[in-house]
């Protein structure tokens, strides 16, 4: 087991989960609430990492933050190094990949009226729904392969996580290894959505039971 790549996906994750969080909520609600002619198309441009392949958004980012573009060149004189190959270009990759599946279960939890949302639902829902929206970008961001691969490469202790050690373990044949490889992200992703499904399934009973 990989364990340095381990190390650095749940970094990763995590880092992106946070991000998401802080960005995902207020967007959100200015997808549901606001009423600028502008809501649809910042509503697709949100969207579209979804509908994408991978490596087609892995290869944009790469060559938006490379050398060769006005924006690579400006982040790379900021920070004084590259975010392509870095640890830093797979966070923003994976926050750009991600944001939807962030955003979407907040946005479907203020699809209410303004004082609904306050007395009925955001108060009492908010945190299941917050709770959602991280665990699902930190499960997409766990498997992540193609931006990461684009955007990052495979380079030990910086940009190669699990998926990318998955993928090598299999060009190599080493099945035994790609296996535990696998039933790790396997277990995780069945642990996490365990949860995210049982808490559901709490707040539809509680719903009966108050109706009840």
């Amino acid at each position: 087991m990989d364990w340095q790549a381990f190390a650095l996906s749940l970094r990763l994750a995590t880092i992106t989960s946070a991000i998401l969080l802080v960005i995902a909520i207020p967007l959100a609600a200015l997808l549901v609430l606001g009423r600028s002619r502008w809501l649809a198309a910042l509503e697709a441009l949100a969207t579209l990492p979804m509908v994408l392949p991978p490596t087609v958004l892995g290869f944009f980012l790469l060559v938006l933050l490379g050398p060769r573009t006005a924006v690579g060149r400006g982040i790379t004189t900021l920070l004084g190094h590259p975010l392509a190959f870095s640890f830093s270009g797979l966070v923003v990759g994976s926050v750009i990949y991600s944001l939807h599946f962030a955003v979407q279960p907040l946005a479907r939890l203020l699809g209410a009226g303004p004082m609904r949302i306050v007395a009925r639902v955001l108060l009492p829902l908010a945190r299941r729904s917050v709770l959602t929206a991280i665990i699902l970008s930190f499960l997409h961001t766990m498997g992540e392969f193609g931006v990461v691969l684009m955007l990052g490469g495979d380079i030990p202790g910086a940009t190669r996580t699990l998926s990318i050690v998955l993928y090598d373990q299999v060009e190599i044949f080493d099945y035994a290894a790609a296996a535990r490889t696998a039933a790790i992200l396997l277990g995780m992703s069945v642990v996490a959505l365990a949860l995210v499904y049982s808490t559901l399934q709490n707040r539809i009973g509680n719903r009966g039971g108050t109706r009840a």
